[in-house]
């Protein structure tokens, strides 16, 4: 459905607040994301994650920080759809200096993010990596389709509330292409304000480890390359070889653009600040159909998250920048609100 039809349905009904369904077209580029996703049964163990975090080493080690990797699990449901909310405003004309109603409408959609590891290590070893079946991050938040009023184009936005103390508000586009994704093939986790000569420079110690001894979680084919902290993306790529994806919806959004931003606690800031982050969703209907007759659902997603701790180390002024980075491959295992379990509909 066109976004002018949309927009003029939002105007002419009341606010609606419901249970989502998947395929519902008043969601615009979000419309099927609701339901839930997960790894589990048949993609178990495609999420990865890299951070570096601050770390009190032995002396003379010559760095303060510790390099984590995880293997993980994820349960990404979509549960709740808010119609026609309305942002009042006017706009005036310049030659004539007279006032008219020019509201915005968004469409938003509920999501509650749950991630646990199934595997962990950390260089140097600190024994706080965790076990498996360790819960590593629950995020809950709203995807926004706006609809009108977006003179740059920025159609889609997210809203994230994190545990550790952080407020995220993300905006950018969105489109649909036919296809597989265009996954970008080299997305460093390597920090920025170091030389990155992995190979020459101590400094890097951390990074080099899981360099030359990739971590592969709980994976025993020799043959898995793992997850390397210099090439990110390489098992998201890896993850659609022989997949025939028909069709792919990107939703990017950043913090950087317009009015995004992140807020943290105080103690957040001081330690490890959580600057900028960048995520892109691509959802992929494919050419095999489920028992319904219709194309499988699949979802992957790159985020990366830079952290500011510690003073640079290339001469240049501020912090250096740490790239904490996500992947996952997930698949749609609920697609109706009848299997997630909301409030009913309600109307003001």
């Amino acid at each position: 459905m066109k976004k002018e039809i949309i927009l003029s349905k939002m105007k002419g009904q009341r606010r609606y607040l419901a249970p989502a369904d998947t395929g519902d077209d008043d969601l615009g580029p979000l419309k099927l994301l609701p339901g839930i996703w997960k790894n589990e049964p048949n993609l178990s163990g495609r999420g990865w994650n890299i951070i570096a975090l601050p770390f009190a080493t032995a002396p003379g080690a010559g760095f303060n920080y510790r390099l984590m990797m995880n293997q993980y699990n994820e349960v990404l449901t979509f549960s709740l759809i808010d119609k026609g909310v309305p942002n009042r405003g006017i706009s005036v004309d310049e030659s004539s200096g007279t006032t008219q109603e020019s509201d915005q409408f968004v469409v938003t959609l509920d999501y509650e993010q749950q991630v646990k590891q199934i595997s962990a290590a950390d260089f140097p070893d600190s024994g706080l990596a965790g076990p498996a079946d360790l819960p590593i991050h629950h995020e809950p938040g709203l995807w926004l389709y706006m609809l009108n009023e977006t003179p740059l184009g920025l159609d889609v936005g997210r809203l994230a509330t994190i545990p550790h103390g952080d407020s995220v508000l993300a905006l950018g586009k969105s489109k649909v292409e036919d296809g597989p994704p265009d996954i970008p093939d080299e997305v460093s986790g390597l920090p920025v304000g170091v030389s990155p000569d992995v190979e020459g420079n101590p400094y890097l110690s951390p990074y080099k480890n899981f360099i030359d001894h990739p971590f592969k979680g709980v994976v025993s084919d020799p043959a898995f390359p793992g997850f390397l902290p210099h090439r990110t993306t390489d098992l998201l790529r890896a993850a659609n070889e022989g997949v025939e994806i028909k069709r792919t919806t990107t939703l990017s959004v950043d913090t950087t653009v317009e009015t995004g931003g992140i807020h943290n606690i105080p103690f957040v800031v001081r330690q490890a600040n959580a600057a900028s982050m960048k995520s892109t969703f691509w959802i992929q209907e494919l050419v095999e159909k489920d028992k319904h007759g219709k194309p499988k659902l699949r979802l992957q997603y790159l985020q990366v998250v830079l952290l500011d701790f510690f003073s640079r180390r290339d001469g240049l002024p501020g912090l250096i920048r740490w790239p904490h980075i996500s992947i996952n491959t997930m698949e749609k295992v609920a697609p109706s609100k009848a299997e997630v379990e909301v409030a009913p509909a309600i109307q003001s």
